[in-house]
């Protein structure tokens, strides 16, 4: 297992840099990158198609720096100088465990200070150089590929606190027993929670300032967020973070033609400290699971990824707005609850029976799915009728 950038770097080629870089982290930045990039092909090819017009927005030219921008350029930038100084200064800490750092109170006071006081001035210059005498209202025509970084951003900070919420949850016990840490670790990631959370922001964002129906942004999203899935999981095998399966000691079977590895794995060297120690190993990181487990994570990375490539054939093929984001639901909902069965999870009793939340919300989904595709079938055939 690599938790972190530096122990990869070691393994493949021998270097030894000390890196705050997480394997976990890493990961999940390029899975953003991965579906913004995805949705920036979508929504040009669906302009140039003519599903999506083009639209206009104001701005006011030409003012000097309010104190509300002078006054935020100050926070942001004693904030980036507060941690930055103390960082550089403390470098060996904040690569032995650089979230906790990160999210800790400790910083250098001097450094924000010096940083917040070029942030203001380098606000006051840049507002300054641009100052009309008499400012005016500028009105420019966009596009919706443009702000895709924006809907990124935006599905990011609300899946994200929607994947931590709903893992919390699901986890109450632990959240009640360490709460600090339940909040500050980036281990304890819900899916569901943040592709709800996410996608409620995403339509509440794509609809009020970019006047982009619901239907068509959730079928350009629906391709990238499976394959941003399927990356994200690989971030979860690599970094060992815990969403592994159930033990698994049984004989590798003679159908399956992977390395034994990928059939039972013990987790060595896991993010979270995990299982039995390691012998003669030293250092953060220096625990593995026995008994070992199904590799659930890499499991699900390769099946989202081989999904995400079906979606983005059949995005040419499917023309009723919604449906190919139903395509995606349904996929998910029964990757997930395959997937769940032999999956580590908390379990919920509902009529004596246990039931994991991913389990109820993947059921919940497929039926959704179902029922949405049908729907939206029968709406567009009445329509032509």
């Amino acid at each position: 297992m690599y938790p972190t950038l530096s122990d990869l770097l070691n393994d493949l080629f021998g270097l030894n840099l000390p890196l705050p870089i997480q394997t976990f982290g890493l990961m999940m930045a390029l899975s953003f990158f991965l579906a913004a990039y995805t949705l920036t092909l979508e929504l040009k090819r669906k302009e140039k198609n003519g599903l999506l017009k083009s639209f206009t927005y104001s701005y006011v030219k030409g003012k000097p720096a309010s104190a509300g921008e002078l006054i935020t350029a100050g926070i942001i930038g004693f904030i980036i100088g507060y941690k930055l100084l103390e960082a550089i200064l403390h470098y060996s800490e904040l690569v032995n465990n650089p979230q906790e750092f990160l999210l800790s109170a400790r910083g250098n006071i001097p450094g924000g200070l010096l940083v917040a006081a070029y942030s203001v001035w380098s606000k006051y210059n840049e507002k300054k150089k641009e100052q009309l005498p008499v400012p005016k209202t500028i009105t420019e025509t966009g596009y919706p590929h443009q702000f895709v970084m924006n809907i990124t951003m935006t599905a990011a900070l609300a899946g994200l606190i929607g994947a931590k919420i709903f893992h919390n949850l699901e986890n109450i016990d632990d959240f009640l027993r360490d709460p600090v840490d339940a909040l500050i670790s980036f281990s304890g990631l819900t899916f569901f929670g943040g592709l709800i959370c996410g996608a409620a922001a995403v339509l509440w964002y794509s609809g009020k300032k970019l006047k982009v129906p619901a239907w068509v942004i959730c079928d350009a999203t629906a391709p990238g967020l499976m394959l941003s899935y399927g990356t994200g999981r690989i971030g979860c095998h690599m970094a060992g973070d815990g969403d592994w399966g159930i033990v698994n000691t049984a004989a590798k079977p003679s159908w399956f033609p992977f390395p034994d590895w990928m059939w039972s794995y013990n987790y060595p060297h896991n993010v979270i400290n995990e299982g039995v120690p390691i012998e003669g190993c030293t250092g953060n990181h220096c625990f593995q699971l026995i008994p070992p487990v199904f590799p659930t994570p890499l499991y699900e990375a390769i099946a989202c990824i081989i999904l995400f490539f079906v979606l983005w054939q059949l995005r040419k093929k499917i023309q009723i707005p919604g449906v190919l984001f139903g395509v995606y639901l349904l996929f998910t909902g029964v990757e997930r609850l395959l997937i769940e069965q032999i999956r580590v999870n908390t379990k919920y009793h509902i009529f004596g029976h246990g039931i994991t939340q991913a389990e109820l919300i993947s059921s919940f989904l497929i039926v959704i799915s179902i029922a949405l595709i049908v729907y939206l079938k029968r709406k567009k055939s009445s329509v032509t009728q």
